[in-house]
């Protein structure tokens, strides 16, 4: 079984657009700017944003944080995005999910401008997506995924990929990308979701598995059939009363009984979240420089 590091590949793949970014700026071109947009107080999604912000630094990037109370109006938050779509500054534009029940996030991504959406959501990328324009803002997780397989030397034509959850931000995403044909793509691909019958009998089949229903330990190792590749989006907090924080991360997939009957898997935490942010900042480096060269 070999663990597939997403830490490790996401630093080597920031390590090279760090390098990029800075031979950029000190030829005296303009610094690449996102602006993150953040609604309520909520831990987890402060969090997350600080670790953008704090990566982008890194990379030589300028930030911007815009945050708003819980109670928000769309129409101020979309008048704060309109502004920032205007701007010609701001390169790239990221809206932290999820946003409290009274606002659409469907809404809210296709606000974005097309061309500032790092996150691929809108239904302007997704379209382009499934027609497989190279210019479109692939959505980062299931980019990340691509890049772990592509890292960990794994083909994906003819094989077949079965894809445990259908959201917008992965499960959709990454079977048009699967069944296209790009690089990592020409396999044949299942989709399952809350209402498939006689799931394992579906998950048995699977050359490559992917997991991201947000449930954990739902894949357990009689339904993962011997040398299959497993990948693990799920991030789950688990009650821990041994751990400082009364909790701790897991995945989707129970990783202790999997493993061994895998040929790779990659672990959870640490193996998809790096590549997600990762590919953040290689879709806002993409977006300047579609921008600044048009």
């Amino acid at each position: 079984m070999e663990l597939i590091d997403g830490k490790a590949i996401a630093e080597s793949l920031l390590q090279e657009l760090e390098a990029e970014v800075k031979n950029h700026v000190t030829q005296g071109m303009p610094i690449p700017t996102i602006a993150f947009i953040r609604v309520g107080e909520d831990p987890a999604s402060i969090t997350y944003v600080r670790k953008k912000e704090s990566i982008a630094a890194r990379l030589g990037f300028k930030s911007r944080l815009k945050t708003f109370p819980e109670d928000v109006t769309e129409a101020a938050l979309f008048a704060c995005i309109d502004d920032l779509n205007k701007d010609t500054s701001v390169h790239g534009i990221l809206i932290q999910a999820p946003l409290p029940n009274h606002l659409s996030e469907q809404k809210t991504f296709n606000r974005v401008s097309p061309k500032k959406d790092v996150d691929g959501f809108s239904s302007s990328n997704l379209g382009k997506l499934c027609q497989e324009d190279p210019h479109s803002f692939v959505a980062c997780t299931p980019a990340g995924i691509v890049e772990l397989l592509k890292q960990s030397n794994v083909t994906t034509a003819g094989k077949h990929i079965v894809i445990l959850g259908r959201s917008l931000i992965v499960g959709k995403p990454a079977a048009l990308i699967f069944m296209g044909k790009g690089s990592l793509g020409n396999a044949t691909v299942t989709v399952c979701h809350s209402q498939t019958k006689d799931l394992a009998s579906i998950t048995q089949q699977a050359d490559i598995l992917i997991a991201a229903v947000g449930k954990p330990h739902l894949v357990t190792e009689s339904m993962v059939k011997k040398g299959a590749i497993v990948i693990d989006v799920g991030m789950n907090r688990i009650e821990d009363s041994s751990t400082k924080r009364g909790y701790r991360l897991t995945g989707d997939v129970d990783f202790d009984r999997v493993a061994p009957r895998c040929s790779k898997i990659t672990p959870a935490p640490g193996g998809v979240g790096p590549m997600t942010v990762a590919m953040l900042m290689k879709n806002t480096w993409k977006a300047y420089q579609l921008q600044t060269s048009s």
